[in-house]
């Protein structure tokens, strides 16, 4: 058997896709139990954060394998599998380990470094071990790598790499601005009570915002999320908990809101953020238009709207003939049969009065003789030159001071993106924090992580293939054992004048010269299996020895029911 992953995340899928492909809790559920139940799985579990969603399963065929679990993923998550394999990734055997245990130090997330991973590979497992699909390889893998980013957190400075995306977040609503003296004193306003929900009012707790307001569909979960908050000795802070229904209300009185729920759906419409605008400020919240052009503003034909003359042909002697009516002294009308003389002289004239009419008259374009040369010669080859207009400047609006603050964390989104466009709010939500992250700086400490994982998969590889020829070892032992038992016993019939004490010395003086000859090769036989390529051992073991499979089989059914014994007993 061997391990096979098949996920899409932030680096390989646009937040569009991530946000519809989401999985809810039950949905999660409802896949691994549906991929033990596919023909190429013994085992699988799934990995779901709001900006990945991975599948791992041990699977006994590589090509069968990558079609079930890819089929699997886009009928759980309602997104079409043509749509989804784009950007879906595949990583198999150890290539796989590695990238579970890259994950679990941060080195794969949207901010590098960041530990809130490790809680979520913590659930992952949890999950699947109380829906029985987790066996031996998964219980190992995830363990370790729980055990990987511990380490990786512990020996370098990958902390320093980056934060929780709560914190980074913050960093982007205060575009630079010191987080704790931005936040200091604000209300704020806590939507959902998970783990990534109670890390924002921690977060915002210990910035120094004075409220902190909890909204829950379960109120009971916001009520202790409150109480927490409530009873620190850290902070100052007053939480307390709202039923789900007054969000719109608190939305008036907030400063700050942070929205991380399981929700399929929106829960805070743009027509409701623009309300709370309005509720706090007495205006209306505008809509900002973008920079093309809105379909509100009508739009105007340049063939009805003549060209405004330019100033040069109130300049005084110029060689053209500027009577004409529309006459524009860069347009086609301007050339229209004129020969290359008239332009040169053209062209003298603007180099000596160049300086005078660009400080008189800032609107017009900027004429070079070179530029009236380049004319000339246009003209002379071809008859016409294109019109030549220096565009208009845009007029920049400031965008006003917000005076609410939205952090969307949720994966599909919580906040309907049509909140960008509102005047007087700002917005951070998950593909603008991907965006930010993109240029986020690395620390040195990254290399010194990747080395920890290099050596870890290496480690967890070797470990994996010395278990593989454990019962292997075992069943050997146990045949070895069932010979000496016959050969005493034959020894009894023919000897039986011996005493006890003399059948207990022969008993061990057997057993241990049994024990001689089976140790240098079992202890070998594990060396060699460890190594890339050494699963061929167990075969050549059992060849030798010729060991019924039968029994070599017994003896891993034995060790994988004492595991579930085990994990029934309670999550890891």
């Amino acid at each position: 058997m061997s391990l096979l992953v098949v996920g899409l995340s932030h680096r390989s899928a646009p937040v569009s896709v991530l946000e519809r492909a989401a999985l809810s809790t039950d949905a999660q559920a409802k896949l691994v139990q549906d991929t033990v139940a596919a023909e190429p799985a013994t085992e699988a579990g799934v990995l779901a954060t709001c900006n990945r969603i991975e599948l791992y399963a041990d699977v006994d065929k590589f090509h069968a394998g990558v079609a079930e679990l890819s089929t699997l993923l886009a009928q759980h998550s309602g997104v079409g599998l043509d749509e989804l394999t784009p950007y879906l990734y595949v990583h198999y055997e150890d290539r796989a380990v590695h990238h579970l245990f890259s994950v679990a130090c941060g080195l794969d997330s949207m901010v590098v470094g960041e530990g809130q991973i490790l809680g979520q590979i913590k659930d992952s497992l949890a999950r699947a071990q109380e829906l029985h699909t987790a066996g031996r390889l998964l219980n190992d893998l995830f363990q370790k790598a729980l055990r990987v980013g511990k380490r990786a957190h512990t020996e370098t400075g990958i902390d320093r790499a980056g934060q929780s995306l709560v914190t980074f977040g913050l960093e982007q609503l205060t575009s630079g601005a010191a987080v704790e003296k931005w936040a200091r004193g604000k209300r704020a306003l806590v939507v959902g009570a998970g783990s990534m929900s109670s890390l924002a009012a921690a977060t915002l707790a210990r910035a120094g915002v004075g409220e902190i307001v909890i909204a829950n569909r379960t109120l009971d979960r916001a009520e202790r999320l409150a109480q927490i908050l409530n009873q620190a000795d850290d902070t100052d802070v007053v939480a307390r908990a709202v039923p789900m229904d007054s969000v719109r209300a608190e939305l008036t009185r907030a400063d700050i809101a942070v929205s991380c729920t399981g929700a399929t759906g929106l829960v805070m419409q743009a027509e409701e953020i623009a309300a709370a605008v309005e509720g706090r400020t007495g205006r209306p919240a505008q809509v900002e238009e973008t920079a093309a052009q809105s379909p509100a503003t009508p739009k105007t034909d340049a063939r009805q709207t003549p060209l405004p003359p330019t100033s040069v042909g109130a300049d005084e002697n110029c060689p053209l003939d500027l009577t004409a009516p529309g006459f524009s002294v860069m347009g086609e009308a301007a050339v229209a049969g004129m020969d290359a003389a008239t332009l040169e002289q053209h062209a003298a004239w603007a180099a000596g009065s160049a300086v005078e009419r660009r400080e008189a008259a800032r609107r017009t374009p900027e004429v070079t003789p070179e530029l009236i040369t380049a004319l000339a010669a246009t003209v002379a080859r071809t008859g016409r030159i294109p019109e030549y207009r220096k565009p208009e400047p845009v007029a920049e609006v400031p965008r006003p001071e917000p005076v609410l603050y939205l952090l969307d964390l949720a994966m599909p989104r919580d906040i309907d993106a049509a909140v960008h466009r509102l005047a007087g709010v700002r917005l951070v939500d998950i593909e603008s924090l991907a965006e930010a992250s993109a240029d986020a700086p690395m620390a040195a400490d990254v290399d010194q992580v990747r080395h920890i994982v290099s050596d870890e998969v290496a480690a967890f590889g070797a470990a994996q293939r010395a278990a593989h020829i454990t019962p292997t070892v075992v069943a050997l032992r146990t045949m070895a054992a069932d010979v000496v038992a016959g050969e005493i016993a034959r020894l009894d019939g023919r000897l039986p004048g011996l005493d006890d004490k003399q059948r207990g010395e022969i008993r061990q003086a057997v057993h241990r010269v049994v024990d001689k000859l089976l140790h240098a090769p079992t202890v070998r036989v594990k060396q060699l299996a460890a190594e890339p390529g050494g699963a061929g051992y167990a075969d050549a073991l059992r060849t030798l020895f010729d060991l019924d499979p039968e029994t070599v089989a017994s003896v891993s059914r034995a060790e994988e029911s004492m595991e579930k014994n085990a994990q029934n007993r309670g999550p890891a």
